[in-house]
This record gives structure tokens, sequence and C-alpha cells, in this order.
């Protein structure tokens, strides 16, 4: 068959037409994984957009407020960082989690155990072991961290699933200022509920001893109170921050200018 020379441009022009399409789909697949790769696979599974915006210290009828080093200024926490010493960390290699004292001592003397406390502070609908008025067994909350939706059941597995977190983890103390308070006064820091928040485990874990300047919870509702909530404990038991780690609070907080300190009350 013989093509005119009008045929043959139109079939041409055709032709063109489809590898623009071929090569513009193709071009779309490259910018699609390429996204996915990068934020694509974090936001499909990212944090709900309405996850926890803060998290109560204090419930009232049952917990008591731990004594600190000096009490936690009201006002601003952009202001309040603004008088914590900027130094670089201290050496880690003497550090050991005894400096601290027994692990979730009973330091508000309300009768039950500071992780026990937090649990039913936290968890929504809390159930007790039998013949327990303080042993937490069960419960439900919206994780601050992540912003999911989670269940703590007791157990030897899946309560690794609920952890506590020290919002300034204590490994990080130690190297900023820790080492100078009195055995009575660190004690009194990792049992501060201050300085506690029951947590998705993973997101625990993925915190490890982190300050600001490297971590911040997955959840970007909850940074504001998160970083004010470190630089509160900061100032309560007068440990300082590094230089990254106040540019990183600063970042947060000239999001959220009219954040406040967090003070231990009972709500």
């Amino acid at each position: 068959m013989t093509l005119t020379w009008a045929e043959y441009r139109k079939e041409r022009r055709r032709s063109r037409q489809a590898w623009a399409l071929l090569a513009a789909a193709a071009l779309a697949v490259v910018v699609g994984l390429g996204w996915f790769f990068t934020a694509g696979q974090f936001a499909a599974v990212g944090p709900p957009a309405d996850g926890p915006s803060e998290v109560s210290v204090l419930a009232a009828g049952w917990m008591n407020a731990v004594p600190s080093v000096r009490p936690v200024p009201r006002g601003p926490a952009a202001a309040l960082l603004e008088t914590i010493p900027v130094k670089g960390r201290a050496a880690k290699d003497n550090y050991d989690r005894s400096a601290y004292g027994e692990a979730w001592l009973d330091v508000d003397r309300n009768g039950c155990d500071t992780r026990n406390d937090i649990l039913r502070r936290d968890l929504s609908g809390a159930e007790f072991t039998e013949e327990s008025r303080c042993r937490v067994d069960a419960g439900t909350f919206r994780e601050p961290y992540t912003g999911r939706q989670l269940t703590f059941r007791r157990g030897s597995a899946s309560s690794k699933a609920v952890q506590i977190d020290h919002v300034v983890a204590l490994g990080d103390a130690w190297q900023k200022g820790a080492q100078q308070l009195t055995p009575a006064q660190r004690e009194h820091l990792a049992n501060d509920p201050l300085n506690l928040i029951a947590v998705d485990g993973p997101a625990n874990q993925d915190k490890s001893a982190s300050d600001a300047a490297t971590w911040l919870p997955p959840n970007k509702n909850f940074r504001c109170h998160y970083v004010a909530r470190q630089i509160s404990v900061k100032a309560a038991y007068r440990l300082w921050v590094t230089p990254a780690e106040k540019d990183a609070m600063k970042r947060i907080l000239a999001g959220c200018p009219a954040q406040q300190t967090v003070v231990p009350e009972a709500q």
C-alpha cells in the first residue's frame, strides 16, 4: 500500500504525539516513585493530622507534684529558654542508670509507683489488676508521639508496646547538668510526672537519649508542647542545652510563639 505525502505527514504527527504521551507518562511514574521513596511513604503512613497537642502533668485527687530543684516559672516557653545556660555536652562514659536511683519509685508518696501513676494518668478507661488500686492492667489512649490510637494490656510482651518516656532523657540530662545534682534530686528528675509521658514503644526506642536537635515527635501537633515541656524540665532541674538543641527549640517555638511553659498542676 502506497501512502500519499499528506497521509505520511499525518501518520508521523500521530506517532510523535503517541511518543510524547508515553514520555509524559514515564516522567509521571518516575516523579511519583521519587516522591514515594522520599516523603510519600512517610506521608502515607504518617501521623494523623489531628493528633494530641498536649499531655497533662498531674491528675487531681491522687497525684502529687514532685519537688524539683526550683519551680517552673510561668510565662512563654521561648522566654524561659533564653534563661537556660548553653554549653557543650559533658562526658557520658561514667553514666549509669542507677545514678537516678531505683526505677519507678513512689516519689510523690501517693502509695503507687511512678510507672503505674503515669499509665493511670494517660490512659482512658484504665483497668486495674485484681485486688490492686495501683497496678494498671489495661487501657486505651491517643498516643501523643505518633497520634495513633493505642491499647495497653499488661503482659511480658504486650507491655513493651506502650512505654513511659522521660521527656528529657536521663542520658541526655546526665551530660547536661544532672551529674551536679544530689542523688535525691536525680531520683525526683527520673520520677517527676512533668518529665514522664506514656508513649508508643517503638517511637520511644527511636528517640532513645536524643534531644530536640536530633529527634522530635512525628506528630507535629505535639511538638510545641514537647519542646516547652523539655524547657520546663531543664529549667526546673537546672540543666543546660547545647547550641544545636537551643536552635532546634527556637525553630519549633517560632511557629507557636504563644506556647507557655508546662507547670505541674492538677487538671
